[in-house]
């Protein structure tokens, strides 16, 4: 069955071409001009993944991104953020907001579609794992694709989950951000970006609930992170 997705953006011009593009891959396209068309697909039918542009007529994208992922049907909808505003803080604002991956304007449309694939590869649930990592009281189900703390789910988008399970299966050792880009194969992150820093520390927010206990993920100045081995975190 071929992926279902959502293109927000109000460039008729441009969301004609690249919805025409998608879909001569395979792809089922929706678009939409405005955040208050957006938001009617959404609640009217299931998408696989979301392209969403930062500034709409009606609102920035930035509001929707924050709608939601407070919103228990659609917080783990994979969402790539489009934006031609060209300002750091505008993206890392959108990564911390829950957007798994952007996109800065003007693009190449085999770069979407490459990241767009990348998007769903990630989504897709690894039926041939049932392996859990326990550290203390994080568990991190590689075959659900969740993390736990004493039970409870945290709530990491599917590429913040991908990036702890890098940092957790090689626990003790310090990885470079190139050697964590490395590993988390099919995620065009641009090598200059920072926004492996801002997922790190979604990251840390959800598993290192408990402000006296030992860091789990630490950050080594000028080298990069580590993730805390047992008796390191004080377990």
């Amino acid at each position: 069955m071929s992926a279902r997705l959502l293109l927000i953006d109000d460039d008729t011009r441009l969301t004609s071409m690249i919805g025409d593009y998608l879909r001569g891959n395979g792809y089922e396209v929706d678009t939409a001009g405005s955040l208050g068309a957006g938001r009617d697909r959404l609640r009217s039918s299931g998408y696989d993944a979301l392209v969403l542009d930062l500034m709409l007529p009606d609102g920035d994208g930035l509001d929707l991104t924050r709608e939601l992922r407070a919103d228990a049907r659609l917080k783990r909808l994979p969402l790539l953020m489009l934006t031609a505003r060209g300002e750091p803080l505008d993206r890392v604002l959108g990564l911390e907001l829950g957007a798994d991956d952007y996109l800065p304007k003007p693009f190449e449309p085999r770069e979407l579609l490459a990241r767009i694939k990348a998007l769903l590869r990630r989504a897709e649930p690894d039926l041939g794992s049932a392996d859990v990592l326990r550290f203390g009281r994080l568990e991190i189900d590689l075959g659900a694709r969740q993390a736990r703390i004493d039970g409870r789910a945290c709530d990491l988008t599917g590429h913040q989950f991908d990036l702890l399970v890098v940092l957790a299966q090689s626990a003790g050792r310090v990885l470079t951000r190139d050697q964590i880009m490395d590993a988390l194969k099919g995620h065009p992150m641009e090598a200059f970006d920072r926004s492996i820093d801002v997922h790190v520390s979604r990251i840390r927010a959800c598993i290192e609930d408990d402000p006296k206990a030992p860091k789990r993920v630490l950050t080594v100045r000028g080298s990069g992170y580590v993730f805390a081995r047992k008796q390191d975190a004080g377990e």
